[in-house]
């Protein structure tokens, strides 16, 4: 399955959420990037984590870039958007971007501990009513490299 834009777009935005996961490395934040997009291949906002920043499990990556684009848009029905984030989202963030009327989300890392899929109830209908077109595995290595090295320094703390 691919999105609308396509295999060289996919990583032009997802390049963009990296650079977004690398704001919040810097900020001793979970590396986790997030870019919403439109239809017409514009980017719409970006985010990234802020959960111990802020101190609310709600400052996901998603979550932020969600809100700011119904912000910008004033409306928060994002029917013709995509968003990208570098790593798959949780369950949380995957129900949020139904909500939120999402045409797609493309994701990087899969996610082993939080990611969507493990709530099989969540990824079952997601696939089986289409209801929100899912694209996996863009720049993934890359997403996986930073969160690998960002949990080996905070180790080594």
């Amino acid at each position: 399955m691919t999105s609308r834009f396509g295999s060289e777009k996919d990583i032009l935005f997802m390049t963009q959420a990296l650079e977004q996961a690398r704001l919040a490395f810097a900020e001793n934040e979970v590396p986790i990037g997030a870019v919403v997009v439109d239809a017409q291949g514009g980017v719409v906002s970006m985010g990234y984590n802020r959960v111990e920043g802020e101190h609310t499990q709600r400052a996901h990556a998603e979550i932020i870039a969600l809100e700011q684009a119904a912000k910008v848009r004033g409306d928060w029905r994002l029917q013709d958007c995509w968003l990208y984030v570098t790593l798959e989202p949780c369950a949380m963030c995957m129900s949020m971007s139904v909500l939120s009327r999402l045409e797609g989300v493309v994701f990087g890392a899969e996610s082993p501990i939080f990611g969507y899929q493990l709530d099989k109830n969540m990824a079952y209908q997601l696939y089986k009513n289409d209801i929100v077109k899912v694209v996996s595995g863009v720049c993934a290595t890359e997403a996986a490299d930073l969160l690998k090295y960002f949990f080996q320094e905070r180790r080594k703390k």
